[in-house]
């Protein structure tokens, strides 16, 4: 099950279950849309994986299948050029 973080990993902005702008690679790395479109490729800057639109969790299932709430924030990712 995915872990659906709370915040973009590079600027920390809020990405509630529901947002439509949260993106996320095969390891779960969370990012949000404003960020993604600065990564050369598109790509996951930290594993170079593609990144894709993170699926909404149902909001009936969120009581039984809550999202994380660890924040995650990749070092460096702001000073990364784009």
């Amino acid at each position: 099950m995915l872990q659906i973080r709370p915040s973009c990993e590079c600027c920390d902005r809020d990405l509630p279950p529901d947002a439509i702008d949260a993106y996320i690679c095969t390891f779960e790395c969370t990012w949000c849309a404003d960020c993604v479109a600065t990564f050369p490729g598109r790509a996951c800057p930290n594993c170079g994986g593609n990144l894709e639109r993170r699926p909404v969790r149902p909001a009936h299932l969120l009581a039984a299948n809550p999202p994380s709430t660890v924040r995650v924030l990749a070092a460096g990712c702001g000073d990364r050029p784009a």
